[in-house]
């Protein structure tokens, strides 16, 4: 499944939605403690319904999504919590929402202040989330950007350890009460803009920097990259971070990105890249005719990609 790059500015309009419809998410408190593994606000699942596939602890995933589901899409960045719902073809029927990430942000935080950006949508059927860390099995490997008690600042050890194998993608579930898809927040973005086509590399510049892989429209196991070594005893992330760009100004910092490009190229061997996030309004450079810089929204309508893709991978 591959998309196409989007710079258009969605426009506010009536969603129309199924009657049976309902977007409002469970209230969850953040000082709450957790219900157990297993299960559903403190109470056993049900299990596996007749119809669709159960997702572990949580709602059943149909079968089949009627014409005119709806999604709610989810960008966490280190700076900000973005969102809007989009229709079955990926056109937002909202225009986005955007709150500042609160610091420090442990992982109920989160999850109430992702709730307060759904109550201001429109009802939705299923919710995806892209994540600026490590997931694997729905669970937080690491996220450099929230294990911080403020914006850029030093690693925390104690929001370190708070995030660390965090159950992000069953507490979501548990929260909004929807089927819910979690991943890498890059691997997102990538979802909406790549062509399919030949080995593409796709890194979004904003607090950090993240990057998704893809080999002829599949999605790569996701890597770290950014946070391997680069120059001057620093990583990739180090070096083009928005606290970097900030102390350097924009011309060192285009100038790194340059040669970022060339080391990636030459451990990679890319047919091309794609460059998004928040920061890459900020890219003046000439990266030449393999790079691409692309909306910053494809954060938010990668989200419908994500599902799709899902459909491929779990039919049956």
């Amino acid at each position: 499944m591959t998309g196409t790059p989007t710079t258009k500015t969605a426009t506010r309009k009536t969603a129309t939605d199924n009657p049976t419809t309902t977007g409002t998410p469970r209230k969850a408190s953040a000082s709450k403690s957790a219900p157990a593994r297993g299960t559903s606000n403190g109470r056993p699942s049900r299990g596996r319904a007749r119809t669709g596939r159960q997702v572990p602890d949580g709602p059943t995933i149909p079968s089949r999504w009627p014409p005119g589901v709806k999604t709610l899409a989810i960008d966490i960045g280190g700076t900000g919590l973005k969102a809007s719902v989009l229709d079955a073809q990926g056109q937002m029927t909202v225009e986005r929402v955007r709150v500042e990430t609160p610091y420090p942000c442990p992982p109920d935080l989160l999850v109430s202040k992702l709730l307060e950006l759904a109550a201001q949508m429109p009802p939705f059927d299923r919710v995806s989330v892209g994540f600026p860390g490590l997931i694997r099995s729905g669970r937080v490997i690491m996220v450099p950007s929230l294990s911080r008690r403020v914006q850029s600042g030093p690693p925390d050890p104690e929001m370190v350890a708070a995030w660390a194998h965090y159950p992000l993608e069953e507490r979501l579930r548990e929260a909004f009460g929807k089927p819910l898809l979690l991943a890498n927040d890059a691997d997102v973005q990538g979802c909406a803009v790549i062509k399919g086509k030949g080995f593409e590399l796709v890194l979004t510049l904003g607090t950090g920097l993240g990057c998704a892989l893809f080999e002829d429209g599949r999605l790569l196991p996701h890597l770290e990259l950014p946070h391997g070594p680069f120059r001057n005893g620093q990583s990739f992330e180090d070096q083009l971070g928005n606290a970097a760009r900030k102390a350097v100004g924009p011309e060192r910092w285009n100038s790194r990105l340059r040669r970022a490009l060339e080391a990636f190229d030459t451990m990679l061997r890319y047919d091309h890249v794609y460059i998004g996030g928040g920061n890459a309004r900020k890219v003046t450079a000439d990266l030449g005719p393999r790079v691409t810089v692309v909306d910053n929204n494809a954060g938010i309508l990668g989200g419908i990609k994500l599902w799709e893709r899902h459909a491929a991978t779990h039919r049956t």
